[in-house]
């Protein structure tokens, strides 16, 4: 089916570029506080958030999602969600390496995932790949994860995955033009 993009689209989209690029939603990295890394998967994606908290309130630095592939869709649920915290440490390992940082999870297994002796061999492979960094992990009911759990539900995932970049360069989505314009703000 062919989509076509209306009036009300474009206005749809630009609300929406409007929220996620305005301060105080997207914030530029502190590297002198503690980051939060909320991160979920779901059966068909990937998703996490690398945030801070700015006063009483969580404020994301930047989103990551991504597709499964085929044969990770067959995962059980708890290697789906060390895929996730894997798959988001790796692609932020600049920003957590060498500092404490909170990972939170709706998936209340995985706080044991530290003292838990009788693992899986793939979630096995997953803990020891986490051992270079310096993280506690935080139970989130699933009812108030709903920034990562949405991410990782999205049916249009890519699968690829798009590097972070500096938080100008990041912030591609925030231009001033309509849909496929090239200036940015």
């Amino acid at each position: 089916e062919i989509v076509k993009w209306t009036e009300a689209a474009e206005e749809a989209f630009t609300d929406l570029r409007t929220v996620l690029c305005s301060h105080p939603v997207l914030i530029a990295p502190d590297f002198k506080k503690e980051f939060i890394l909320p991160t979920d998967a779901s059966e068909v994606g990937l998703g996490a958030i690398l945030s801070q908290m700015v006063g009483d309130e969580e404020h994301p630095i930047l989103y990551l999602s991504r597709k499964l592939l085929p044969r990770e869709q067959r995962y059980a649920v708890v290697e789906k969600e060390c895929l996730a915290v894997k798959w988001a440490m790796e692609i932020l390992r600049y920003y957590l390496l060498g500092r404490k940082f909170t990972l939170v999870t709706d998936h209340a297994p995985l706080q044991w995932m530290h003292t838990n002796k009788e693992r899986n061999a793939r979630v096995t492979r997953c803990f020891l790949s986490l051992q270079p960094f310096h993280f506690r992990i935080q139970h989130r009911a699933g009812s108030q994860h709903g920034n990562a759990d949405s991410l990782s539900r999205q049916h249009c995932l890519s699968s690829q995955v798009a590097q972070p970049c500096g938080v100008d360069q990041g912030r591609g989505i925030c231009d001033t033009g309509g849909a496929g314009s090239s200036s940015r703000v």
